[in-house]
């Protein structure tokens, strides 16, 4: 196993990794709107989702690959109102054929989304 770190997303907050590679995949903590120095980003929930998917990504390229290669994404919603708008901006942030997925209403504190996510080990061209 390998554990993956990017300066780009916020330090693990807890015994656990960002990222481990493992079996030709990447496993990816869950991550959540907060900046490399944890401070919470974005107002809006839109705001919200995309610099979380920031966050990932960062951790999927410090591993040599993107989220364009996520096989499986775990989303973890405060408030189960806001998976059509969820839908809509995650298209900003993955492509076809997108991702299994699961949608789980959770008590997050003080921000709106979590998102985790198993990625393949392909480089990037």
């Amino acid at each position: 196993m390998q554990q993956i770190t990017s300066p780009e997303a916020p330090a693990p907050a807890g015994p656990y990794s960002s990222g481990i590679v493992s079996g030709g995949f990447l496993f990816l903590a869950g991550q959540g709107p907060f900046d490399a120095d944890s401070t919470l980003v974005g107002g809006s929930f839109a705001d919200q989702v995309r610099r979380t998917f920031a966050n990932l990504e960062a951790v999927a390229q410090a591993a040599g690959t993107s989220m364009s290669n996520a096989v499986r994404i775990g989303v973890y919603l405060n408030d189960m109102a806001d998976w059509p708008e969820f839908n809509e901006v995650s298209k900003e942030c993955l492509s076809e054929p997108y991702p299994a997925r699961t949608s789980i209403q959770a008590d997050l504190s003080g921000f709106l989304v979590e998102i985790d996510a198993v990625v393949a080990l392909v480089p990037e061209a």
